[in-house]
């Protein structure tokens, strides 16, 4: 799937890669014990799923996301249309899931802050990892 992702996954990628969505890290195709998930944000325990036809009334996702979910994962599932047609509304999705909103929906934690640059002659560490 990495290597031929459907055009959806790849706009979703282009957005969550590199810290682009708000500085969270998320990472693609990671395996999850049994499974592989599309994207997922560890610091958050966030898994966003790309969905096109083939996964209307899967009994193997609804397994899958019991199961992810008894692992302490929260996830979203997008169809590929959405993604392709109101990006917007997919990425505010993805951000309120992330930081929540002023509707009261408990955000989870802040990624960790970057830290303070080495002192005078210190080696730095170009991309430290946070969650």
């Amino acid at each position: 799937m990495r290597s031929h992702p459907t055009e959806a996954e790849r706009a979703l990628w282009q957005v969550l890669r590199n810290k682009r969505l708000a500085g969270w890290k998320f990472k693609r195709q990671q395996p999850i014990d049994p499974y592989i998930v599309d994207s997922v944000c560890f610091a958050a325990r966030l898994i966003v799923e790309a969905d096109g036809s083939r996964h209307l009334e899967s009994t193997c996702d609804t397994l899958r996301d019991d199961w992810l979910r008894a692992q302490g994962f929260r996830l979203l599932r997008f169809w590929n249309n959405d993604i392709l047609k109101n990006p917007e509304g997919v990425l505010t999705s993805i951000l309120v899931a992330l930081e929540g909103d002023e509707r009261g929906i408990e955000p989870v934690s802040s990624p960790p802050p970057l830290p303070s640059p080495p002192p005078q002659g210190g080696r730095e560490k170009k991309d430290l990892p946070r969650g």
